[in-house]
């Protein structure tokens, strides 16, 4: 969409139903849905045909929060004027950030989550036979509340018994826990307010600080695809070789984010794991009881098959030859 079209547009003002300004906000115009201009990926914005009425909208503490109602993608959910999940293609997110860790790892048995409010990574991390408790870490109260209302494909996550929600800051409750878990997820938005200092070293420090011996971390890597993910994701990829001796880079097709990929940041306390074989193979009848519908181990996989000029920077900023 042109902006000076909307930028000069001589439509009503009424028309507009959410407020417009670029690089700041959202909006809904002509019944279609669109993202923050330049927020996060800049040059570009994702649009979505939407019922003009928001199923939800309120402010919380710490952000803008949305649900949307699509006419091809069900409910969204947005967070600061960016897509979040969408309940057409949540799986492809909630199933590959949670089981590419997940199956790298021999015998997990417990787990942290940080973020991840709309109960997605929950639910699926829950469903591993070996998996004997999920603690969940979000510092968003209202998303939880908004998700359980609006977004119940997910947030049923919340109502496994093994799964433990903690309302609070994920810092805070890293420094209480030291070498407690098997598996941490960090189910982020992107590196934009709240979620900034989720993309630090010193956040790093204290992930490898919390895992077990052994123990593995996934963290949402953003799109090498974009300018802003080129930027800085190849040196934090870097910053944390420095502190864990085994990190990969992932990366999956959801068509609701920008590009139509996101990337996933694996890292572990082990040297000789090796991301892109799963240690455990998931039988096709633990499969159908999981209820997957995009997670396997051939897509495990080929979810490392990078383009050559992708490739290229990670084999820099790894030291592979």
């Amino acid at each position: 969409m042109d902006k000076s079209k909307l930028e000069n547009s001589e439509t009503k003002r009424d028309e507009i139903v959410l407020p417009y300004t670029l690089s700041t906000s959202s909006a809904i115009y002509n019944g279609w849905f669109m993202e923050c201009i330049d927020a996060s990926c800049p040059g570009q914005a994702f649009c979505l045909k939407v019922d003009p009425n928001p199923v939800t909208c309120l402010k919380s503490d710490y952000q803008d929060i949305k649900v949307l109602k699509s006419e091809s993608y069900g409910n969204v959910l947005v967070l600061d004027g960016i897509i979040n999940c969408t309940e057409r293609d949540e799986c492809s997110y909630q199933e590959m950030m949670t089981h590419l860790a997940m199956c790298s790892h021999k015998n997990p048995k417990k787990v942290l989550i940080i973020g991840g409010g709309d109960g997605g990574i929950a639910r699926e991390a829950a469903k591993h036979a070996c998996v004997q408790r999920v603690d969940q870490c979000e510092i968003d109260e209202k998303v939880v509340d908004v998700c359980r209302d609006h977004l119940e494909s997910m947030s049923r996550g919340y109502d496994n018994d093994k799964v433990d929600l903690h309302i609070g800051d994920g810092f805070v409750f890293l420094k209480e826990r030291k070498q407690e878990y098997d598996v941490i997820i960090t189910d982020s938005s992107d590196p934009i307010g709240p979620a900034e200092v989720l993309f630090g070293l010193e956040y790093y420090k204290l992930l490898y600080e919390s895992l077990k011996s052994g123990g593995i971390i996934v963290s949402q890597g953003e799109s090498l695809w974009i300018d802003g993910g080129m930027d800085y994701m190849p040196e934090l990829i870097k910053e944390i070789s420095s502190i864990f001796p085994s990190v990969d880079y992932a990366y999956t097709y959801i068509p609701s984010y920008t590009t139509g990929q996101i990337g996933f940041i694996l890292a572990s306390k082990d040297e000789g794991t090796n991301f892109r074989k799963p240690v455990r193979i998931l039988s096709d009848v633990e499969k159908s009881s999981m209820n997957l519908q995009y997670y396997s181990e051939k897509v495990h996989e080929s979810s490392f098959v990078f383009p050559r000029f992708i490739q290229k920077v990670l084999d820099q900023c790894l030291n592979r030859n």
